[in-house]
């Protein structure tokens, strides 16, 4: 449990309790501002797995015996409590990743409305009664799958948490997570919020650990109905193939480099703006970031002079302070990653027009800090503009004509997300229909809304988060057809009649 004196201790959650691993051994969670330990959690391995999946196996007739509306009173439940406890957790979120406070706490302000909007589902859903002809009854029954897994990250412990644990409970299922092992305390905290909520012990079961043991054993355990992981699109593959061998059901939401796609009939400083938020929100680590930024000719060069120097600008500091606009990136890997990448784009000849480095001064010695960087001069063939970086680097493209325009943004092998900026009406909606994206936003950007679809064409995955079709992917549809004729019926019977077959 976490207390005002020291570092957090908590066991995996199994069964509606917090236990000790098999090995006894612990994760270490550091904070990427200064690397204090943040605290320690058990790490789990196969035996862990197995054990969380028996727990959520045992639960499974409980939880799913339950009508629609008793679960959607206990998600309500579970929205208010987490309500009141937002407090404690924005602050172990900031300490778990570095994200500023102020982006945290907007971010999960807005988690009990998955609860709120999935535990409506849950009592509203209806099922179907397609026709079938004279003399039948034919319905349809949506039931859960069983036991599911999910497979989260750290860029947002608790919002993709949510955004899978929402509909998978709703609709009736038992589950393991397997957090990351930078970022489980929050994970583990949510079995309290859902146990003083109501739902049974076992229902709900965290597993942390790291991908080559705890998530390899979750990703190809044979009793798990659906795998749902949010990552890179190369473990993406491995865990479809790893699901593929016991015929489980997989939704990935994978690797993206969305495109900002700016016309010139949009104000430039709403363009630097827009443009700035997308490249730079979370430090430039979310999958929708806008890393690709596309300006029409005769207003780039004046979108980037503005951009760089609102980037100049941005405040970097303590994530804790809510004066702070930008903290670190949550590891060393990923700072080493993102310069990785700077380097690369300089020797494929782009121009860096700000940042490209670690800022300066002792505030910073300790943590993961990288300056927001703006490449110009790029090329659609570059690395740079290829490549997922997961930091806070953006790369400008001009274009001439709308088709210049879709071709860029459509000329990587990723599909998540892009946004674009227009005031024309018509151009919006036509070149919306030809983004190869499953999210496309104009005039706005990283918008989100428990009941608005969520995933992404091409390498960016497969399936969808939020909506009804995502509780439905959480269900399987039994179909009962019902004779209603007290009539008999033999067919082999030689009597002259015509006897229906199909």
């Amino acid at each position: 449990m976490p207390t005002d004196d020291g570092p957090i201790s908590l066991g995996m959650y199994i069964s509606g309790a917090f236990v000790p691993s098999a090995s006894g051994r612990e994760i270490a969670v550091r904070n990427p501002k200064n690397g204090a330990l943040v605290g320690r959690v058990a790490e789990g391995d196969a035996a862990d797995i197995e054990a969380a999946v028996a727990a959520a196996e045992a639960a499974f007739p409980v939880w799913s015996g339950l009508s629609g509306a008793e679960r959607g009173d206990i998600l309500h439940r579970a929205a208010a409590i987490l309500k009141m406890r937002l407090p404690e957790i924005v602050g172990i979120e900031v300490d778990q990743i570095g994200r500023p406070r102020r982006e945290m706490a907007a971010q999960l302000a807005r988690l009990p409305e998955w609860f709120a909007y999935f535990g409506a589902v849950a009592r509203t859903h209806e099922d179907t009664v397609p026709p079938f002809g004279a003399g039948y009854l034919n319905y349809t029954r949506r039931v859960p799958l069983g036991v599911v897994g999910h497979v989260t990250p750290w860029n947002h412990p608790l919002l993709i948490l949510t955004k899978k644990v929402a509909p998978s409970l709703a609709a009736g299922n038992t589950m393991v997570v397997k957090p990351s092992e930078l970022a489980p305390i929050t994970p583990l905290l949510l079995g309290e919020v859902f146990k003083e909520a109501g739902v049974p012990d076992g229902a709900y079961n965290v597993v942390p650990g790291f991908g080559g043991t705890a998530g390899l054993a979750l990703t190809s355990h044979p009793r798990i109905k659906k795998i749902d992981l949010t990552g890179g699109t190369e473990t993406g593959k491995a865990v479809a193939a790893l699901a593929g061998k016991n015929l489980t059901k997989v939704a990935a939401e994978l690797g993206g480099k969305a495109s900002v796609v700016v016309f010139d009939d949009t104000d430039v400083d709403r363009a630097v703006s827009a443009a700035l938020f997308a490249a730079f929100i979370a430090t430039g680590q979310t999958c929708v970031q806008g890393a690709r930024l596309l300006v029409q000719r005769s207003i780039h060069d004046e979108v980037v002079a503005r951009l760089a120097g609102r980037a100049r600008a941005i405040r970097l500091g303590d994530p804790q302070d809510m004066a702070t606009q930008m903290g670190p990136l949550v590891s060393a890997r990923q700072r080493e990653m993102t310069e990785r990448y700077v380097a690369i784009g300089l020797a494929e000849g782009a121009t860096l027009a700000a940042g490209g480095k670690r800022p300066e001064g002792a505030a910073f010695a300790d943590g993961f800090f990288h300056e927001p960087t703006i490449f110009t001069n790029v090329t659609n063939d570059m690395r740079i503009a290829q490549e997922e970086i997961f930091g806070p680097v953006v790369c400008v493209l001009p274009f001439d004509t709308e088709d210049e325009a879709v071709a860029l943004a459509n000329g990587t092998e990723f599909g998540l997300a892009m946004s674009i900026w227009t005031r024309d009406i018509g151009r919006a909606h036509r070149v919306a229909h030809r983004m190869q994206a499953g999210i496309v936003w104009i005039n706005d950007h990283h918008r989100i809304d428990p009941a608005s679809p969520w995933g992404g064409f091409k390498m960016s995955g497969i399936g969808r988060e939020n909506g009804l079709i995502a509780f439905e992917d959480y269900t399987q549809i039994q179909n009962v057809i019902v004779n209603l004729s007290d009539a008999p019926f033999d067919w082999y019977a030689e009597d002259g009649t015509v006897k229906r077959y199909s």
